[in-house]
């Protein structure tokens, strides 16, 4: 980048400030846009899919505005292949589904466009504005209202492509790339952040975390992800705010913890929620086991373990990593019944109950995920009971494989004495007699059953 853009670059960033100032309350100003040239950036068309290309010219050429934004240019930017493409553009989204055939409308109120090429979806969005100000100028909270404590609750107006970047959450996430003249267009100086490696909100970061405290979350996650640190006043307010979360649907909460644990990044993303006061408002019960003393190194394991799998292409289940973020909780409960008298197994069973009924609070789980996460838990009490035709009984169990995962990953954390997991190895590896061998073998190394003695005979 020349030295002329970089003073242009630095110039624009300090007027955005100054104009944000006053808790980012003052109504939305025109900012200068900044167009870095072909020659000082690296985002290549070949670094673009052929469908999101096809996206973009079609709407070109029919006289609108579109441009690739977000995620993916950012992370051309960064040298990376991006998976998904978004699209934002000043064409309604009727007119973009006119377009295309292979397009459908998606959401209510503030409707976006999904244009399908096989498995890729396409996601194209018009240029959102500025709702305060549409609601200033037509005395109607129809389009904007924010609950007591802060929560945007609806933003649904139409608006330029300056408006578009400066609504957006993080300036390195309001970068657009046009595919007509191969320009960058910047204008909240996200070009000067992704060179510095930081995460910065645009306007005011204890208004923007109010108006949806999910933003915390994605700060989290970009920095876990991209290896970015938080800009100290984007940081600044987190902590304090984290409890904001409890005012999240827990269906929302689910899919973000997905998001956050599904991207490869799981272990560095758990130690930043911790760090922020953020996994509190996600994981209750697990957190307050941690904090009375239970270990939290098989979470670690899982998602070392679950990190690695995304690294080779593989896919992650969500049940198991619930399973591994609530086992905490459920061992504090399930000791604290056995504790106070009950049998192990309805001990266990209800411990299963408890702990879930109380995460559904903070995070919905489905039925789909729920039930397989009872059933790798209820698995660790039979795994160990092999004896006869336990084994083959268990090892048909629809869910044994991911039990058994499980049972490694508590070996592995040091939770049980390693040997189990080996004899479970061995055994789904071992032919049929192999398998009648160890079966074997256990029984003779077991205890050996006393003979009741005979009474004496009368005579």
């Amino acid at each position: 980048m020349s030295t002329n853009t970089q003073n242009l670059l630095s110039s624009t960033v300090q007027k955005f400030r100054s104009l944000l100032k006053g808790n980012g309350k003052k109504k939305a100003r025109p900012y200068q846009r900044q167009e870095i040239p072909r020659d000082q950036h690296n985002v290549s068309r070949s670094a673009i899919s052929e469908p999101a290309k096809k996206v973009l010219s079609r709407l070109n050429n029919a006289g609108y505005e579109a441009y690739l934004v977000g995620g993916g240019v950012r992370d051309i930017l960064l040298g990376g292949k991006p998976k998904d493409f978004d699209i934002a553009t000043n064409a309604t989204p009727e007119q973009v589904h006119e377009l295309f055939r292979n397009s459908r409308l998606i959401g209510r109120r503030f409707r976006i466009v999904h244009v399908l090429f096989g498995r890729e979806v396409i996601e194209v969005t018009t240029f959102r504005g500025n709702a305060a100000e549409a609601e200033e100028e037509t005395d109607d909270d129809d389009d904007r209202r924010t609950s007591e404590h802060g929560l945007l609750l609806r933003d649904n107006v139409y608006g330029s492509q300056e408006e578009d970047a400066l609504r957006r959450d993080f300036t390195v996430n309001a970068l657009y790339y046009c595919i007509r003249d191969f320009t960058v267009v910047d204008f909240a100086n996200g070009i000067e952040d992704l060179k510095n490696r930081q995460m910065r909100l645009i306007g005011d970061p204890e208004t923007r975390y109010r108006e949806d405290p999910v933003r915390m979350l994605r700060a989290v996650r970009f920095a876990a992800k991209l290896g970015f640190d938080i800009e100290p006043e984007t940081e600044a307010p987190i902590q304090e705010l984290a409890p904001l979360l409890t005012h999240i649907p827990p269906a929302r909460l689910f899919e973000e913890v997905l998001k956050l644990f599904s991207a490869g990044h799981g272990e560095a993303t758990y130690d930043l929620l911790s760090e922020y006061n953020l996994l509190a408002p996600l994981f209750p019960e697990t957190v307050q086991a941690i904090d009375n003393g239970e270990p939290d190194e098989l979470i670690r394991k899982a998602l070392r373990n679950t990190d690695a799998r995304i690294a080779q292409g593989k896919s992650v289940t969500p049940y198991f990593l619930f399973a591994a973020m609530l086992w905490p909780a459920l061992q504090a409960e399930w000791r604290k019944r056995q504790d106070n008298g009950e049998p192990v197994q309805p001990a266990l069973h209800q411990s299963i109950a408890k702990v879930i009924g109380r995460q559904v609070q903070a995070t919905s789980i489905p039925k789909r995920f729920s039930g397989p996460m009872k059933e790798i838990w209820e698995l660790q009490m039979r795994l160990p009971r092999r004896q006869g035709k336990r084994a083959f009984v268990t090892m048909s169990h629809p869910r044994f494989r991911a039990a058994y995962d499980f049972l490694l990953v508590r070996e592995e954390s040091g939770e049980i004495e390693p040997g189990l997991g080996q004899w479970w190895t061995e055994f789904q590896e071992s032919d049929e007699r192999g398998q009648e061998r160890m079966l074997t073998q256990l029984g003779s190394d077991g205890p050996k059953k006393r003979r009741r003695k005979k009474p004496a005979k009368k005579d």
